[in-house]
Protein backbone atom coordinates (compact mmCIF):
# COMPACT_ATOMS: atom_id res chain seq x y z
CA UNK A 1 0.00 0.00 0.00
CA UNK A 2 1.31 3.39 -0.96
CA UNK A 3 0.86 6.58 1.13
CA UNK A 4 0.28 9.73 -0.91
CA UNK A 5 1.60 13.11 0.07
CA UNK A 6 -1.03 15.47 1.46
CA UNK A 7 1.04 18.62 0.94
CA UNK A 8 -1.97 20.43 -0.55
CA UNK A 9 -3.79 19.99 2.77
CA UNK A 10 -1.16 21.84 4.84
CA UNK A 11 -2.61 25.37 4.22
CA UNK A 12 -6.13 24.09 4.89
CA UNK A 13 -5.12 22.42 8.15
CA UNK A 14 -3.14 25.49 9.21
CA UNK A 15 -6.20 27.67 8.57
CA UNK A 16 -8.44 25.35 10.58
CA UNK A 17 -5.95 25.27 13.46
CA UNK A 18 -5.77 29.09 13.48
CA UNK A 19 -9.58 29.39 13.43
CA UNK A 20 -9.88 26.94 16.31
CA UNK A 21 -7.24 28.80 18.33
CA UNK A 22 -8.84 32.20 17.75
CA UNK A 23 -12.39 31.04 18.44
CA UNK A 24 -11.64 31.08 22.16
CA UNK A 25 -10.11 34.56 22.18
CA UNK A 26 -11.64 37.23 24.33
CA UNK A 27 -10.57 40.78 23.61
CA UNK A 28 -10.96 43.10 26.58
CA UNK A 29 -9.92 46.74 26.73
CA UNK A 30 -6.95 47.63 28.88
CA UNK A 31 -6.86 50.70 31.06
CA UNK A 32 -7.77 52.12 34.38
CA UNK A 33 -9.95 50.33 36.91
CA UNK A 34 -13.60 50.99 36.35
CA UNK A 35 -16.05 51.95 39.08
CA UNK A 36 -19.80 52.18 38.75
CA UNK A 37 -21.90 55.18 39.64
CA UNK A 38 -25.44 54.49 40.74
CA UNK A 39 -25.38 51.08 39.08
CA UNK A 40 -26.03 52.56 35.62
CA UNK A 41 -23.07 54.56 34.31
CA UNK A 42 -19.50 53.38 34.02
CA UNK A 43 -16.92 55.86 35.39
CA UNK A 44 -13.32 55.86 34.11
CA UNK A 45 -10.38 58.00 35.27
CA UNK A 46 -7.64 59.33 32.96
CA UNK A 47 -4.58 61.43 33.70
CA UNK A 48 -5.04 63.68 30.63
CA UNK A 49 -7.96 65.38 28.88
CA UNK A 50 -9.45 63.76 25.80
CA UNK A 51 -8.62 65.22 22.37
CA UNK A 52 -11.31 67.17 20.52
CA UNK A 53 -14.06 64.93 19.12
CA UNK A 54 -13.40 63.64 15.63
CA UNK A 55 -15.64 64.79 12.82
CA UNK A 56 -18.03 62.03 11.82
CA UNK A 57 -20.15 61.76 8.70
CA UNK A 58 -23.59 60.60 9.75
CA UNK A 59 -25.42 58.80 6.98
CA UNK A 60 -29.02 57.74 6.75
CA UNK A 61 -30.52 55.70 9.60
CA UNK A 62 -30.71 51.98 8.80
CA UNK A 63 -34.43 51.92 9.68
CA UNK A 64 -37.13 54.14 11.15
CA UNK A 65 -36.78 54.54 14.91
CA UNK A 66 -32.97 54.57 14.93
CA UNK A 67 -30.84 57.48 16.14
CA UNK A 68 -27.16 58.36 16.03
CA UNK A 69 -24.97 57.91 19.11
CA UNK A 70 -21.87 60.08 18.58
CA UNK A 71 -18.36 58.67 18.78
CA UNK A 72 -16.30 59.12 21.91
CA UNK A 73 -12.72 59.03 23.15
CA UNK A 74 -12.37 56.11 25.59
CA UNK A 75 -9.41 55.50 27.92
CA UNK A 76 -7.71 52.24 26.98
CA UNK A 77 -4.19 51.03 27.64
CA UNK A 78 -3.16 54.33 29.23
CA UNK A 79 -4.25 56.48 26.29
CA UNK A 80 -7.33 57.90 24.58
CA UNK A 81 -8.69 55.74 21.76
CA UNK A 82 -11.44 56.98 19.41
CA UNK A 83 -14.56 54.82 19.15
CA UNK A 84 -16.73 55.92 16.22
CA UNK A 85 -20.43 56.64 16.55
CA UNK A 86 -23.14 54.23 15.52
CA UNK A 87 -26.85 53.94 14.89
CA UNK A 88 -28.95 52.42 17.63
CA UNK A 89 -32.66 51.66 17.95
CA UNK A 90 -34.71 53.73 20.39
CA UNK A 91 -35.67 51.85 23.54
CA UNK A 92 -39.25 52.58 24.53
CA UNK A 93 -39.45 54.13 27.99
CA UNK A 94 -35.74 55.00 28.08
CA UNK A 95 -33.50 57.87 27.04
CA UNK A 96 -29.84 57.81 26.05
CA UNK A 97 -27.40 59.69 28.30
CA UNK A 98 -24.17 60.25 26.33
CA UNK A 99 -20.59 59.73 27.50
CA UNK A 100 -19.14 62.79 29.20
CA UNK A 101 -15.58 63.78 30.17
CA UNK A 102 -15.15 66.24 33.07
CA UNK A 103 -12.10 67.45 35.05
CA UNK A 104 -11.95 65.65 38.40
CA UNK A 105 -10.41 68.61 40.29
CA UNK A 106 -7.18 66.69 41.03
CA UNK A 107 -5.48 67.11 37.66
CA UNK A 108 -7.17 64.10 36.08
CA UNK A 109 -10.28 63.54 34.02
CA UNK A 110 -13.35 61.46 34.66
CA UNK A 111 -15.51 59.88 31.99
CA UNK A 112 -19.05 58.84 32.77
CA UNK A 113 -19.99 56.18 30.25
CA UNK A 114 -23.09 56.51 28.13
CA UNK A 115 -26.12 54.57 29.30
CA UNK A 116 -29.85 54.11 28.89
CA UNK A 117 -31.90 55.62 31.72
CA UNK A 118 -35.62 55.24 32.36
CA UNK A 119 -37.60 58.29 31.29
CA UNK A 120 -39.00 60.33 34.13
Amino acid sequence: MRIRSLGFMTPVLAGLAAAAALSGCVVAPLGQPVAYQGGSAEVVYANMPPPAPQVEVVGVAPAPGYFWISGVWLWQGGRHVWHPGHWEAHRPGYQWTPHQWTPDGRGGWRMSGGYWAPRR
